[in-house]
Order: C-alpha cells, then structure tokens, then sequence
C-alpha cells in the first residue's frame, strides 16, 4: 500500500499544543488498536504559528500520559494552504478555526468539526489552555469520544474490516 492509497487525517486547533495533538494521539491509538495503522497518515496542526517547533502544552501531555499515551514525538506546526488537498478529512476543533480553514481556499466538503461526531454534544472542543487538569480531562473525553464515531464513520466509509 502507497502513501496515495492511505485515509489521510489532520486534526486542526489554533496552536497545535492543547487539542489538536491529543486528536492527533488518540485517533492514532485507535487507529492502532484496530489493526488499521496501515492504512491511515495521521498528523495535527495550528492554524496560528505561535508554537511551531514546540511540545504540546504540558497539560496535553499530562493528560495524555494519565490515558497511557505519549505526545513527546509531536511538535507544532502550522496548517497551510498547501494542506488543503493534501488531506482526506480536515478536523477542527472549533468553529474559529474551521472558518480560519476555509480562508486559506476551497477545501470542499472535507472540513468538519470534531463534534459532529460526538453522540453527547456538538459544538466546539474547549480550549483547556492555561486551566487546570480538570479542563484538560474534559477536553479529552470530548475528543476521545468524537474520534471513535469519527473512526466507525470512516471505516463504514471505505469499507474498513
């Protein structure tokens, strides 16, 4: 199998420290946990540049350590309009910066907000930045739950299993 043949995801905040990397991890070990790694490219982005090169916030990697896993092999970059074709599903994580999305040129209709595909709510993911812990576990579960629809969608989609 091609990198071409392979379902590409990028999950999209403002500064790829907080949101977008915990979507980035938890999809991947789902991913992985379904025997489907090969088929899919995975990554996170910001819409802003303010943390390009850096490690996700450290509230991210708290939280995620807490769930057993590591964001230590991630670090921030920027979504440009280069990204737009590039990806078969563009995730954001809230309205903001899907319309920060849309801005950058046509991205058809693989834009969607991460709740769409959250069976207790829709909206946007909270921004846990600069909150404590508590924040942190309430953006996870949101994200963790959102990404497993989002993965039973995409495996119903293209016939996975």
């Amino acid at each position: 199998m091609t990198a071409n043949d392979k379902i590409r995801i990028i999950f999209v905040c403002l500064g790829n420290i907080c949101r977008s990397p915990l979507g980035e991890a938890i999809f991947r070990r789902m991913v992985e946990e379904r025997n489907l790694s090969d088929r899919f490219i995975i990554d996170s982005a910001g819409t802003a540049n303010y943390h390009v090169g850096q490690l996700p916030d450290p509230g991210s990697r708290r939280i995620a350590l807490k769930h057993g896993i590591s964001l230590e092999d991630q670090h921030g970059r920027q979504f440009t309009a280069d990204d737009l074709a590039k990806w078969d599903y563009i995730i954001a994580m809230d309205a903001s910066n899907q319309a920060n999305i849309h801005k950058l040129g046509k991205a058809g209709g693989n834009v969607h907000l991460l709740r769409e595909f959250d069976p207790q709510g829709s909206g946007d993911v909270p921004d846990p930045w600069a909150q404590g812990d508590e924040a942190f576990q309430e953006t996870y579960n949101i994200i963790h739950r959102s990404c497993e629809n989002l993965l039973n969608s995409i495996i119903s989609e293209h016939h996975l299993q």
